[in-house]
């Protein structure tokens, strides 16, 4: 292990305004539609879900700056601006002639950059007076930043936590309660859309999809309760570009410029934060950089899922987006990066995607924990199962860079640390671990079911 370079910036440099990468896109998204009517959502159809502030946000394709309300920036001084870091013990390791930086958002207090849109969501829901907030959560790190922030604005809050993670993974359990929240196993008896998928798979161990039904039914059921959302929409990948922005001043310090750019990927919040801000480069200045979405090999939606609308949620609540996707009955397998465990992707990556902006790759499960335990001692940080997968990808770019012989510039984000993941490690090294893998047929079975709008 060698001594890292680290690029501290003063609370002073925290970002005024948020970047809203669709005002600048070349080709905007096509419209979100209403589940009822096929037509364009209108920004009010969101506000009997969510907070009228955030609904506005999700809808805006013109305003370029989004000012951070003073409030919030408060709250992120807690932890930011986060450490930007030369990986030199992991170049060492690798003996590349890249370059690699990481963009430590493991820092915040609930461990992961989830917390960067938390505080805002649990914020602009406080100051409509809501009292009552729902959500749901994969792998745990979005229930555990939605109860501290929920704790912070003094919300009560009821997550939805995907069951099989909910087992395995009993610490993020016990954080979320630690900070307040009620943690409830998804799928459960206390909603429709959970008894009715209980009764028609008893044994079903949970996805993101389910989890997010529920969220929904309970905040549509609840007095003065608006649901929040941890990925997928405009407003959450909004929120999370502090991310690339403070690395951009990092980045200008350390005196380098991203050859590739590289983010884990289960809806796009941490990817899409450390990506945008760098992209409008490309969009505005013509730089080439290379921006790399890595993803689950068990649940491939950008690699070899189909572009189509969809819903968002398993029981057909959510509005339809136009996105990849491997259709919202995919019941993905039981790995353990559960905040990557999600049948779609936002429907601005997705656009990103298919005009060629930036590129997907699949990890396998067992690829995923030898590049973290790599990381971990060459770097002395243990990442979260999730964050692994970017780490995968970047040890692959820098190795292909040492067969060129080329210097790159690699930089990812590191979106979570896995103290609370030991027990996928423990499995890990036990030699208990598998990867999964998915048949075309199985694939096409799942997507000729949905309704094929485009």
């Amino acid at each position: 292990m060698t001594n890292q370079k680290k690029i501290v910036l003063s609370e002073e440099e925290i970002p005024e305004q948020w970047y809203n990468v669709v005002a600048e896109m070349p080709n905007k998204p096509m419209p979100i539609l209403h589940p009822g009517t096929k037509q364009p959502l209108k920004t009010e159809d969101l506000f009997p879900i969510f907070a009228e502030e955030l609904s506005r946000q999700e809808t805006n394709q013109t305003d370029v700056w989004i000012d951070i309300p003073e409030e919030v920036r408060e709250k992120y001084r807690i932890y930011r601006p986060s450490p930007l870091v030369r990986a030199t013990g992991l170049e060492k390791a690798l003996d590349t002639p890249a370059h690699i930086y990481f963009k430590n958002e493991s820092v915040s207090p609930v461990g992961s950059h989830k917390l960067n849109s938390a505080l805002a969501q649990a914020y602009y829901c406080k100051k409509e007076g809501i009292t009552n907030i729902t959500t749901e959560t994969g792998a745990g790190q979005w229930g555990t930043a939605m109860a501290f922030a929920a704790e912070t604005f003094g919300l009560e809050l009821a997550v939805y936590m995907v069951k099989i993670s909910y087992e395995q993974k009993p610490y993020r359990r016990s954080l979320m309660q630690t900070w307040g929240a009620q943690v409830i196993a998804s799928p459960s008896m206390s909603t429709k859309a959970g008894r009715k998928i209980l009764t028609d798979h008893p044994t079903y161990q949970g996805s993101l999809g389910t989890a997010i039904s529920e969220a929904i039914e309970l905040a549509m059921q609840t007095p003065n309760c608006k649901y929040t959302l941890g990925s997928v929409l405009n407003h959450v990948s909004l929120h999370q570009t502090v991310i690339g922005l403070e690395a951009e001043k990092q980045m200008e310090i350390a005196g380098e410029y991203p050859d590739i750019i590289i983010g884990c990927f289960g809806g796009g919040s941490n990817f899409s934060g450390i990506a945008y801000p760098f992209m409008r480069h490309n969009f505005k200045e013509g730089r080439k950089t290379r921006f790399i979405a890595a993803e689950p090999s068990s649940c491939p939606k950008l690699t070899r899922g189909i572009f189509q609308y969809d819903f968002g949620d398993e029981a057909g609540y959510t509005p339809l987006l136009p996105m990849f996707t491997l259709g919202h009955n995919f019941a993905p397998a039981h790995i353990h990066a559960g905040g990557l465990r999600y049948h779609g992707a936002g429907t601005i990556v997705s656009q990103l995607l298919k005009d060629g902006w930036m590129e997907a790759v699949d990890i396998d499960q067992l690829d995923s924990f030898e590049a973290g335990v790599l990381f971990a001692r060459t770097e002395g940080i243990v990442p979260a199962p999730e964050s692994s997968h970017a780490i995968a990808a970047a040890v692959n770019e820098a190795l292909k860079a040492k067969e060129e012989g080329i210097a790159k510039t690699i930089l990812f984000n590191l979106s979570g640390h896995g103290l609370v993941d030991m027990s996928a490690y423990d499995q890990y090294f036990a030699g208990d671990l598998t990867n999964y893998s998915l048949s075309d047929e199985d694939i096409k079975k799942n997507v000729d079911q949905l309704e094929k709008i485009i």
